[in-house]
């Protein structure tokens, strides 16, 4: 298997697949102007049941029914054939393993059969690369928060280190099964910010719990539930909801970016998309003289653009690939293990 790239460009293929999202990306990579631009993109999301989770093994199924067309779809999009692209990627966790082996398998197939260099990418890494491409931020503070995902980084030696993070569900999961409660299906963090959009302001107190600089946000979880079972206003509720567990995150922001002194700050993963998340963290931000960043709401989820970028970083870095047998998943894949060859 070739891993030299001696072209002037290189064309990446990413595969995203660690949860409900499917999706595949080409990102085109000029050696010389060292800029990366997104020539295709297209994925699909796995639905469950109103009221019900993601099942890992129907959500595998959803994605090997959907990967043909997913696939092909892009390579039509780039106007490129498999054997055109330079380099393929997927994601080796964290996430939920029947899923991750979707990914896998197919990464590994097109590797072997076109003998193109492949990268194993860590999701969480994905997020924050291609956001900081996105926005061309240089060294924020960043707000990882999504499904899998709450964690406030920043970069020093190499590896991305954790100044806070959840104690034990994620701000998406709180969003997700309190959604689920109501009878949403998930994803449904959109719902609630509908819900809470729709309220009286009228602020009922939940738990509000940050030790240290990490949260928690069960008790959230658990108090909410119980003023739905007696019957409180749904939408009061969801307003009360997100206004605790933001501010929490603001909090343990705040004083992350007092401490670290960075001017920039970032927030990626899908809860970015929140617009009163993001509000009520560039007033944080600008108290400290800090520029806030999000990612573009299109690519604030789950993506195979993600994974195409980061796995071009470290292509480009350092050179290396892995071959066909040695690359695996990891479901508990932490971001702060990953050794950042190019930063």
């Amino acid at each position: 298997m070739k891993n030299n790239i001696k072209e002037d460009n290189i064309f990446c293929l990413g595969i995203e697949s660690t949860a409900h999202t499917f999706g595949c990306s080409v990102i085109q990579f000029d050696l010389f102007k060292k800029k990366g631009k997104i020539i295709s993109e297209s994925r699909t999301v796995y639905k469950p049941p109103d009221g019900a989770g993601i099942h890992p093994r129907e959500a595998s199924r959803h994605h090997l029914d959907k990967s043909p067309n997913i696939l092909r779809e892009v390579l039509i999009q780039a106007n490129l054939k498999p054997k055109e692209i330079d380099l393929i990627s997927y994601s080796a966790g964290p996430g939920l393993g029947p899923c991750l082996r979707v990914g896998a398998v197919i990464a590994r197939a097109l590797s072997s059969f076109y003998n193109i260099p492949l990268i194993p990418v860590n999701h969480a890494l994905g997020h924050i690369e291609l956001g900081m491409m996105l926005t061309e931020c240089r060294d924020p503070l960043v707000l990882l928060v999504s499904g899998g995902h709450t964690m406030v980084l920043a970069f020093s030696n190499k590896k991305w280190r954790v100044f806070g993070e959840t104690q034990d569900i994620t701000i998406g999961q709180l969003l997700d099964q309190f959604g689920r409660f109501l009878g949403f299906a998930s994803p449904c963090g959109n719902k609630i910010e509908k819900y809470a959009s729709q309220s009286s302001k009228k602020y009922y107190h939940l738990p509000y719990i940050v030790k240290g600089n990490d949260v928690s946000f069960s008790g959230i979880l658990t108090a909410a539930k119980k003023l739905i079972e007696n019957k409180y206003d749904k939408f009061d509720i969801c307003f009360s909801l997100q206004e605790t567990a933001f501010a929490m995150l603001t909090e343990v922001v705040e004083r992350a970016l007092a401490f670290t002194e960075k001017k920039e700050v970032l927030i990626v993963g899908g809860v970015s998309a929140n617009n009163r998340l993001s509000t009520m963290l560039k007033i944080a931000s600008k108290r400290q003289k800090a520029t806030l960043y999000t990612c573009p709401l299109h690519f604030s989820g789950d993506n195979g653009a993600q994974i195409a970028w980061t796995a071009i970083c470290e292509k480009v870095a350092s050179g290396r690939a892995v071959k066909v047998q040695n690359a695996l998943i990891n479901q508990s894949w932490r971001l702060d293990k990953v050794e950042v060859n190019w930063r």
